[in-house]
């Protein structure tokens, strides 16, 4: 992995976290993203690495040339680099200030695990996935 290559840091017991990552993966016919859980020796390297205190509400995080995206804007740097139709969500909300869709953001992820659920331990990807998971490989 280089370090242009875009970096998903996600929630590893999250269910809501899970399914946004295979969706990633459905969305991403050119295998550009890579994943790490938060959880993982990886996920923390980069977190101290970024000088990023992870917190709990921390359910997706995003590294893209060096710079951490964290709440709606990691959303929207995904976004856009997604096969279309996607990146048009990056245009639309792009332009909505990062406190009003970092609310709504937080609003969600303070229910995540109450409304979808959360794992005893974190998800192993399946053999064919395995090599785009950093920590995995």
């Amino acid at each position: 992995m280089n370090e242009r290559t875009p970096l998903i840091l996600f929630d590893g017991v999250c269910n809501l976290c899970e399914r946004s990552v295979r969706f990633v993966i459905r969305n991403d016919s050119a295998n550009l993203f890579r994943f790490a859980a938060l959880q993982s020796d990886v996920g923390a390297s980069l977190l101290r690495e970024h000088q990023y205190a992870h917190d709990e509400l921390s359910s997706m995080l995003v590294i893209v040339d060096g710079t951490l995206y964290r709440e709606s804007r990691a959303a929207l740097e995904i976004a856009k680099r997604l096969d279309p139709p996607w990146p048009l969500f990056y245009y639309l909300f792009v332009w909505i200030p990062a406190f009003m869709a970092d609310f709504v953001y937080r609003f969600i992820g303070k229910r995540r695990y109450r409304w979808f659920g959360k794992k005893q331990a974190c998800w192993i990807p399946d053999p064919e996935l395995t090599k785009r998971f950093i920590d995995q490989a």
